[in-house]
């Protein structure tokens, strides 16, 4: 099937052939879906915390944090498009020299369309475009609404204005305050700053394209000064890139390799499952990962920090627990008290189900990178869910698992996702080091078998793509899971632009 050619390719892409033909075999066999066994609950996975408690975890970090390497990854990949996607959408088909704009919402039941342009005044971008529309649009004021608005939208999005369609979601304005608006990368630098600091210094490691670095950094130069000052932090930025040796190869609907019009074979991103190589670069004792978009205003950032701290204070509680029971497990005379501790905290705190009698096993167990994550109430928005789940050799582990990933179509499995009381929104703290200093190598805490087969296109021809196990899911399907109740108002994404209307993104709203 393959050319003297492609393999050249494959070469050049950074993939070895043994790789090609594996995903090519996956394509074919077919990635199962998981056999979800209920979904975890308080008090079934997931743990409420008294405030008491809460308190006691945040000032555990707040006494230690200054001791600690910490870092502050933020999965950042991706242009803005879809956040725009209803605009796309209205400059596809409405022609404002043929329709009314009110005959064209009513008859289109545009109603994400009517609250954008009622409530134009309250977004942060909003001088931007008007400015922009008067370098190129002198006469823009003398045509009729319809038209008018259709130019707001074509200066905002396309290339001929603003081109925010293009833009990384990071470096759109998201929040309007008095004298400037900021960006949700400007946000990220600000919150990490309340809970992520560690001696008056933050690191953050951002991944996104290799193609908007330069915007990124341009970004950070324009702001460095405000945000020092405000914060009184110094901040150390790293960036990178999603690997071209992660990319996987396509197929179309017969399972053989899709080619471009020039006959080339055509290698796709594999999800946010490959920044577990990015994740894997970073050396730090504790980690916190959140999406680019989840930002709130300055006023609300007190409280979202607030459970970040709680967060990482229950993780260090527990890994104190972990290193101690370890470094026993290293003596050679263990006593039968010490195993039924163990056993006991295995079964109470990290959520493990089979639990063996051998010490050296125990300590396999307790010898792996650990996560707490932070999960709220369903309020039916997209995203992973906390479930119990069986693997093929019939053991029972607490995962995040992508409703892409469940049969829903099987009665049974589909009415333990209606039950579903939570869900993860990319809300994770995490510990990558063992007790004596060593980092883990995550790439061997990776379930192969938990990736995705999704359907897309290329040139108006259907293809398949693979991506990797997600970085959240199967990605760190080996690790040591916590899950923690936290509420709802820490979860604030911004998938589409109308979400920047929500309170927590309009200071002093």
């Amino acid at each position: 099937m393959l050319t003297k050619k492609d393999l050249e390719q494959i070469k050049e892409h950074g993939l070895s052939l043994d790789d090609v033909y594996h995903q090519l075999k996956t394509f074919s066999d077919g990635i199962g879906k998981v056999d979800i066994v209920t979904a975890a609950s308080v008090d079934n996975g997931i743990v409420a915390l008294s405030k008491e408690i809460e308190i006691k975890f945040c000032q555990l970090y707040e006494n230690r944090r200054n001791e600690l390497d910490i870092v502050k990854f933020v999965p950042a990949s991706g242009a803005a498009t879809r956040m725009f996607k209803f605009l796309h959408t209205f400059l596809d088909t409405y022609d404002p020299n043929e329709a009314l704009l009110s005959n064209y919402i009513k008859e289109g039941n545009y109603k994400e369309l009517q609250t954008f342009f009622s409530s134009l005044k309250e977004f942060p971008f909003v001088n931007l475009v008007r400015k922009k529309i008067r370098e190129k649009y002198p006469d823009y004021k003398i045509h009729k609404k319809g038209h008018r608005l259709y130019c707001f939208v074509q200066t905002l999005l396309t290339e001929k204005g603003l081109d925010y369609s293009n833009m990384p979601k990071g470096l759109i304005p998201f929040h309007k305050y008095t004298k400037y608006a900021t960006t949700a990368f400007e946000e990220q630098l600000y919150e990490a700053a309340y809970y992520a600091s560690s001696k008056d210094e933050v690191y953050l490691k951002f991944t996104f394209s290799e193609d908007h670095v330069s915007k990124f950094r341009k970004e950070f130069e324009a702001i460095r000064n405000r945000i020092t000052k405000k914060t009184k932090t110094k901040f150390n930025i790293s960036y990178s890139f999603q690997k071209k040796e992660t990319d996987t190869i396509a197929v179309g609907p017969d399972n053989k390799p899709f080619r471009d019009l020039d006959g080339n074979l055509v290698f796709r991103p594999s999800g946010h499952g490959a920044l577990l190589e990015n994740l894997n670069e970073v050396n730090a004792d504790i980690i916190f990962i959140k999406n680019i978009d989840n930002v709130v205003a300055e006023e609300y950032v007190p409280h979202i920090a607030h459970y970040k701290k709680i967060m990482a204070g229950k993780l260090l509680w527990l890994q104190d627990k972990i290193f101690d029971f370890l470094r026993l497990l290293d003596k050679e005379e263990v006593s039968i008290e010490t195993i039924n501790e163990i056993k006991s905290f295995l079964f109470s705190h990290l959520n493990i189900k089979y639990i063996p009698e051998d010490k050296i096993q125990l300590a396999y167990i307790l010898s792996k990178p650990l996560r707490v994550c932070g999960v709220v109430k369903n309020t039916g928005a997209p995203g992973g869910g906390p479930f119990w789940v069986k693997d093929s050799q019939g053991n029972i582990s607490l995962q995040i698992i992508e409703m892409a990933q469940i049969d829903i179509e099987n009665e049974h499995q589909g009415s333990i996702v209606d039950d579903a009381t939570h869900f993860n929104p990319v809300d994770i703290v995490c510990a990558v080091k063992d007790y004596k200093g060593n980092k883990f190598d995550l790439k061997k805490f990776n379930n192969p078998n938990m990736g995705f087969i999704t359907e897309k296109s290329q040139n108006g021809q259907p293809l398949k793509a693979l991506e990797l196990p997600g970085l959240w899911n199967g990605a760190m399907a080996k690790w040591n899971t916590v899950m923690i109740e936290v509420p709802l108002e820490t979860f604030n994404p911004v998938k589409t632009v109308n979400d920047l209307l929500a309170r927590e993104h309009r200071p002093n709203a």
